[in-house]
C-alpha cells in the first residue's frame, strides 16, 4: 500500500513541522554574519539591501533541495555523497568541512566573547561558562529538546528589529533601495555584496538543513510542509540581515562612523541611538554566536560520523556514538581554549574558513544537484527543470564571486 505523499496544511500540522529549516536558516546569523550586515550599513548606508531578496531566494533554493532529499532517502547529505560520489571524494569533503567548521565554531566563541564583554564579564569567564552550557545542551540526549532551546533562543534575533525602529530610518528611501539594485563601481563595496552572500549560504547549512529533516523522521508526506518550513527560515534569516543593515545604514553612516565587528557596532550606536539600541545589539550578537556554537560543532560531527558509517545522534548515549560526541567535544573545548589564550590570530583562523568554505560550498552544491537530480535516489521527487536552473544559476554565481572574493582579498580589500 503506498503512503500518503501529502499532509494536510492545518495550522497543527505546519507548526509542528517548523523547526529544521527555521534552526538551519537563523544559524546562518551568526557572529561573522552580524558583522558583515553592520559594515555593509555603516559603510554604505541602504546600498546592499537590494541584495537581500536575492539572497533569499537563492537560500530557498539550497535549503528546500536538502531537506526535500531528507524527506525522500531518509537519508543525511553526507550519507548520500558517500553512495553517489564514493569514499574518497566523500572523505576529502569532510576533511575540508571538520577544519572549516571548528574555525567558525572558534569565531562564534570570539562573538560570544566579544558580545558579553560589553556588559562587563571578562572572556576568561564568559568563554569557558558558556563552553560547558553548550556542551551540557548538546549532550542533552534529546533532539526534540535541543530544537526547542534552540528555537527559543532564536527569538532573541527580535532585538535587531527592535533596533532598527529605533534608528528611526526613512521608511520610504528603504523601500526604495531594497527594491531597486545599486552598483558601486568600489572593490569595498563588491567584496561587501560577496560577503553578504557568502555568510548566507554556508556549507554546514546543507548538512544541517537535510539532517536536521532526518532526525525529526520527516518523509514523503511531509515535504510541501518542510518546504513551508525552509521557505519560511530563509525569510525571516533574510529579513533580520535587513533589519541590521537599516539600523546602522540609519544611524552610523550618515556619522561617518564604520565598524569592523558586531560589537564595534553595538558600542557605535550608544551615543547617537542610546543606550538600549547598545543592549539589543550586543545581546542579539551573543544569542546569534551562541545559536550557531551549538548547531555547529553537532552537525560538523554528525556528517563525519554519517560519511563514515558510525553512529550519530543527540539521541544516541555515549556508549552508543563514542565518535560522534567525542568530535563534538573536542570542537567545542579546542575553540573554547583558543579564544582565551593570548596571541592568538582570530582573524587569520576566520579567513582560513572564509577560504575553505569559499571553496566547498560549490563543490557540495554540485553535488547537492546530481543527487536532487537522479531519478533512481529521489524518485518523481527529482528536481524539476526549473529547479535545477535555479541551482546551477546559484553554482555560477556563487563560484565567479569566490573567485572575486580571492582576487579582491590577494589585492588587499
Amino acid at each position: 500500500m503506498e503512503q500518503s505523499t501529502k499532509k494536510k496544511l492545518t495550522v497543527a500540522a505546519v507548526l509542528g513541522a517548523m523547526g529544521p529549516g527555521l534552526l538551519a536558516a537563523l544559524s546562518g546569523n551568526d557572529a561573522g554574519g552580524i558583522a558583515t550586515y553592520s559594515s555593509a550599513g555603516a559603510s554604505y548606508g541602504y546600498a546592499t539591501l537590494w541584495m537581500l531578496p536575492v539572497m533569499a531566494l537563492l537560500l530557498i533554493v539550497v535549503q528546500e533541495t536538502a531537506a526535500r532529499c531528507g524527506c525522500v532517502t531518509g537519508k543525511g547529505f553526507a550519507s548520500l555523497i558517500r553512495e553517489k560520489f564514493g569514499a574518497r571524494k566523500t572523505a576529502l569533503a569532510m576533511v575540508a568541512l571538520l577544519i572549516a567548521n571548528t574555525a567558525v565554531t572558534i569565531s562564534e566563541f570570539a562573538g560570544i566573547a566579544s558580545g558579553l564583554a560589553l556588559f562587563g564579564i571578562p572572556k576568561t569567564v564568559s568563554v569557558p561558562l558558556m563552553g560547558l552550557l553548550i556542551w551540557l545542551l548538546t549532550m542533552s540526549g534529546s533532539f526534540r529538546r535541543i530544537e526547542k532551546i534552540l528555537l527559543l533562543v532564536s527569538c532573541v534575533f527580535v532585538t535587531y528589529v527592535v533596533a532598527a525602529f529605533l534608528a528611526g530610518p526613512n521608511w520610504g528611501e528603504v523601500a526604495l533601495s531594497t527594491v531597486t539594485p545599486h552598483l558601486i563601481p568600489e572593490p569595498s563595496y563588491v567584496s561587501l555584496l560577496v560577503a553578504t552572500i557568502g555568510t548566507t549560504i554556508a556549507p554546514w547549512m546543507i548538512f544541517l538543513a537535510q539532517n536536521n529533516v532526518v532526525d525529526k523522521n520527516a518523509d514523503e508526506s511531509d515535504i510541501v510542509l518542510q518546504r513551508i518550513d525552509t521557505t519560511t527560515g530563509s525569510v525571516i534569516a533574510c529579513a533580520i540581515a535587513w533589519f541590521i543593515i537599516i539600523t546602522t545604514g540609519a544611524v552610523l553612516y550618515p556619522a561617518g562612523i564604520e565598524v569592523a565587528d558586531a560589537a564595534d557596532a553595538a558600542l557605535a550606536l550608544e551615543p547617537i541611538a542610546g543606550e538600549f539600541a547598545t543592549v539589543l545589539f550586543a545581546a542579539g550578537l551573543v544569542a546569534a554566536s551562541f545559536l550557531a556554537a551549538c548547531v555547529l560543532p553537532g552537525v560538523t560531527s554528525s556528517a563525519v560520523c554519517e560519511a563514515f558509517g558510525w553512529e550519530r545522534g543527540a539521541d544516541r548515549s555515549w556508549n552508543e556514538a563514542p565518535v560522534y560526541r567525542g568530535i563534538i567535544t573536542v570542537i567545542i573545548v579546542a575553540s573554547a581554549a583558543l579564544v582565551i589564550m593570548p596571541g592568538v590570530d582570530l582573524f587569520q583562523i576566520m579567513m582560513s574558513a572564509q577560504v575553505i568554505n569559499g571553496v566547498l560550498l560549490p563543490i557540495l552544491l554540485v553535488f547537492l544537484v546530481f543527487i536532487a537530480s537522479d531519478k533512481h535516489i529521489m524518485g518523481r521527487f527529482k528536481n524539476s527543470r526549473l529547479w535545477n536552473v535555479l541551482t546551477w544559476a546559484t553554482i555560477v554565481l556563487i563560484t565567479v564571486l569566490t573567485v572575486v572574493m580571492f582576487v579582491l582579498q590577494a589585492l588587499g580589500y
